[in-house]
């Protein structure tokens, strides 16, 4: 009687057993706790502020756990020292200079720290090491951002409303926009004015292009062209010639032996060069007498009556 009972206890405690496996192993695969069980290098960041980050949360590197946060503590003055729990095989992946920043799982998930950067010429990280850390803005400091900038829109709404600053004065002022609006009729009359020269200026390349007119032969003419040519040729000589000209008399007006200069400097010349006209013209008239004197004489009468007889006729 006894054996049948032994061997059903057995029985039953061999399932129990098997069902307490299955329980473990599901838990396990479920609640991802194998990684429990490998092995782990530990690793800190020194935070000013961890935003609700505690521990036993995830670290995530690329998209992939790689490991949980170990334990937060205070660290100096106003720090927080976080020791973070890395699986080792993802040592090889992590650099020396990469960083570390605090986020969320989702938008409005539990916080997590986050991996990131480093370059493969650093060297990798090692049991110990500190990493850099990366702020980030909490929703708090986001929150109290709009809140602050809200505040600002509304002060300048107000200043604008009260005709404060130049565009509260260019809102309010009848005056400023009357100006405003004079210069932009006087601008648009100016373009109005220079689509009017603009049309001119095609008119006159038009007539440019026109056979028989001026402009044209000018433009296109070689030889009136060339004639234009050798007649300003001809005024640079003249101008050189009357520069040339202009300077020797310059000179020779400085010179005092000169010719010029001795009329422009010698008085006793000019004295004597004055009685010379003097007497000049006082012979002249008296040849004039002498002349006269003869036309009435006796003898050059009847000739010089003759003669203007013929001219008469």
């Amino acid at each position: 009687m006894n054996e049948p009972v032994n061997k059903r206890a057995i029985a039953v405690g061999f399932f129990i057993i098997i069902g307490l496996l299955f329980l473990i192993g599901g838990i396990l695969t479920i609640g991802n706790l194998h990684s429990t069980f490998q092995k782990k290098m530990t690793v800190s960041t020194v935070f000013s502020d961890v935003n609700g980050l505690a521990s036993g949360n995830n670290i995530w590197f690329s998209g992939v756990k790689i490991g949980t946060v170990k334990k937060t503590e205070f660290f100096g003055s106003s720090h927080v020292k976080v020791t973070m729990n890395i699986n080792i095989e993802s040592k090889q992946y992590i650099r020396k200079d990469a960083k570390v920043k605090v986020s969320t799982d989702g938008l409005i998930g539990n916080k997590i720290l986050v991996i990131y950067g480093g370059t493969f010429l650093a060297p990798e990280i090692e049991e110990g090491d500190t990493l850099s850390n990366e702020t980030m803005l909490s929703t708090e400091t986001i929150m109290n951002t709009f809140q602050q900038n809200n505040l600002n829109v509304l002060k300048l709404t107000k200043k604008l409303s009260d005709g404060e600053g130049t565009i509260g004065k260019l809102l309010n002022s009848d005056s400023i926009y009357n100006n405003i609006a004079a210069t932009t009729n006087s601008l648009q009359l100016a373009s109005s004015n220079a689509q009017v020269l603009i049309a001119s200026l095609s008119n006159f390349s038009a007539k440019l292009n026109k056979n028989g007119t001026l402009a044209n032969d000018l433009v296109t003419d070689t030889i009136v062209f060339n004639s234009l040519k050798v007649s300003v040729l001809q005024l640079h000589r003249i101008a050189d010639t009357a520069s040339v000209f202009v300077n020797n008399l310059k000179e020779a007006s400085n010179n005092p032996k000169s010719p010029v200069g001795i009329l422009l400097h010698d008085e006793q010349t000019g004295a004597n060069l004055k009685a010379t006209i003097i007497n000049l013209e006082s012979s002249s008239k008296k040849l004039d007498m002498d002349l006269e004197g003869l036309q009435h004489s006796f003898l050059l009468k009847r000739y010089f009556k003759k003669e203007s007889e013929k001219s008469g006729k």
